[in-house]
């Protein structure tokens, strides 16, 4: 290896893997803060947390490579410019792409182990990152009982409008659904007030309820199945205390891994294989409802009729004036009960359609996505290298700020357009795409004028430019002004 390549080789690998390995740390204490809740108040050893850290490491890679390489790529060639190493190697003959070359070959090799570890490594991640947090949930549900919905707790479905007091303990306008062996739902308890108290046994909680009702429907062995009438009993109560039986729910196999189903979790043959799959289902379900709505209007019986026979519409007004006022308004009935049942079947489908093909479209924005993950390693060399020699600056100051604006407008551009295209307002591709488009059309024009040696925005020759043109217009007026004083 020449010792250009090797001297600008050794100087960028220094600088990616001191940002690298500082990136990465950030971003995992962040990891730690955002899933915080799901940890605390569990008594999970520090084991957990480390393989839950460990799980969610490589899904982090995606989002630190990209920016460790524009930070490492700036960095080392606005050093070269800004110690008049560029001059030097121009005066020699050597262009800017030339220097770029040693680079660029590690920036491709990073992009394939990118693309590797997003279509390989991530799933994995994912899968045992979903895996572990579901089992995280099984453990002591009764220290997380969220307020507003309903918390499945041992044998009941608890439902609790606020929690207060030390540790969430006292609790307000408490609805409980207690399961049965038939999976019915037939009796309910609602109470103003509950605590949540320690059971005399170690696997349990006793849950006091404090002013309220209990209703239970009773089926008698032989009920009247033509009316399908049952009686039921209600008792008012002052204090109502149940043991809740945990053991099924402390006795989590934190290793169990039984989710399999997540798009995030499959790699791009298993993504192609289920784009095409759910694309069938949904062209199929589509053709079958128009088949079924065609039906329900009723406009097949009028393709039945005998051929010899001519059937003559002049209009809804002639066609029902022969029958009689309550023959009319009975007609009008039907009809417009059927319109109301055929629009309401359509608002409902169309929400079946929608969740159907933001499915779809879910799979593809994350199978274009891992291509994308690949080429954006490349693409932040080609952002980073040109736009350091035009600034000539390196260090921790201007390379670093422009470094996250561009890395972050990217990545929130990216993004907003995935946003768009999973409700189906762009397509899946475009969404995917078209920040990287634009931001390596942005590259070519960076590098070429870097080879130029223009300036990074050009103002010299905008001012130039602003400059004639204002000359011009105040040749103009100085005419007109001649003219008008001549007249």
């Amino acid at each position: 290896m020449p010792v250009l390549d090797r001297y600008i080789l050794f100087s960028f690998l220094r600088t990616f893997f001191s940002f690298f390995f500082i990136l990465m740390l950030i971003f995992v204490v962040q990891t730690v803060w955002v899933f915080i809740d799901e940890f605390a108040g569990k008594g999970l050893d520090i084991s957990v947390l480390l393989r839950f850290l460990l799980y969610y490491s490589p899904k982090l890679i995606p989002l630190v490579l990209p920016l460790t390489v524009l930070l490492a790529s700036i960095m080392t060639y606005g050093s070269l410019a800004e110690h008049y190493e560029f001059a030097a190697l121009k005066s020699a003959g050597i262009s800017l792409t030339r220097a770029m070359r040693s680079v660029f070959v590690i920036s491709l090799l990073l992009s394939g182990f990118a693309f590797y570890v997003a279509n390989t490594v991530v799933p994995y991640a994912e899968f045992k990152t979903y895996n572990l947090r579901k089992n995280l949930a099984k453990i002591k549900p009764a220290l997380a009982i969220s307020e507003g919905v309903f918390n499945d707790l041992g044998e009941s479905n608890i439902k609790v409008q606020d929690k207060y007091g030390p540790n969430d303990r006292f609790l307000t306008d408490v609805i409980i659904h207690q399961k049965q062996p038939d999976l019915k739902n037939t009796t309910v308890v609602k109470s103003e007030e509950g605590e949540l108290k320690n059971a005399d046994f170690s696997d349990g909680i006793q849950l006091v309820l404090i002013n309220g009702n209990r209703y239970e429907e009773l089926r008698p062995k032989r009920a009247d199945r033509r009316k399908k009438r049952y009686p039921h009993s209600r008792v008012s109560f002052g204090t109502y205390t149940m043991n809740i039986d945990l053991r099924d729910f402390n006795n989590v196999d934190l290793n169990e891994t039984k989710y399999t189903n997540t798009y995030k979790m499959q790699d791009i043959d298993k993504l192609s294989f289920s784009i095409d799959s759910l694309q069938g289902i949904y062209n199929n379900d589509k053709v079958s409802y128009a088949k079924t709505t065609y039906i329900r209007t009723g406009v097949k019986s009028i393709h039945t009729t005998a051929k010899d026979e001519k059937v003559v519409y002049e209009g809804l007004t002639d066609y029902i004036a022969k029958y009689p006022v309550y023959a009319k308004k009975s007609i009008s009935r039907q009809v417009k009960s059927k319109l109301n049942t055929l629009d309401s079947n359509l608002e409902a489908q169309k929400k079946t359609f929608f969740f159907k093909k933001k499915v779809i479209n879910l799979h593809k924005i994350w199978y274009y996505d891992k291509f994308i993950v690949g080429f954006s390693v490349l693409l932040m060399f080609l952002m980073g290298a040109p736009l350091g020699a035009l600034i000539r600056k390196g260090g921790f100051g201007l390379p670093v700020v422009l470094a996250l604006l561009i890395f972050l407008s990217y990545h929130f551009a990216g993004t907003f357009f995935k946003n768009s295209a999973e409700d189906g307002s762009i397509t899946p591709f475009m969404g995917t795409t078209f920040p990287t488009i634009v931001l390596f059309v942005l590259s070519l024009i960076v590098i070429r004028r870097a080879r130029a040696d223009k300036g990074m925005f050009g103002f010299s020759n905008f001012t130039a430019k602003f400059t004639e043109l204002w000359h011009v217009i105040l040749r103009q007026a100085s005419s007109v002004r001649r003219i008008f004083a001549k007249n």
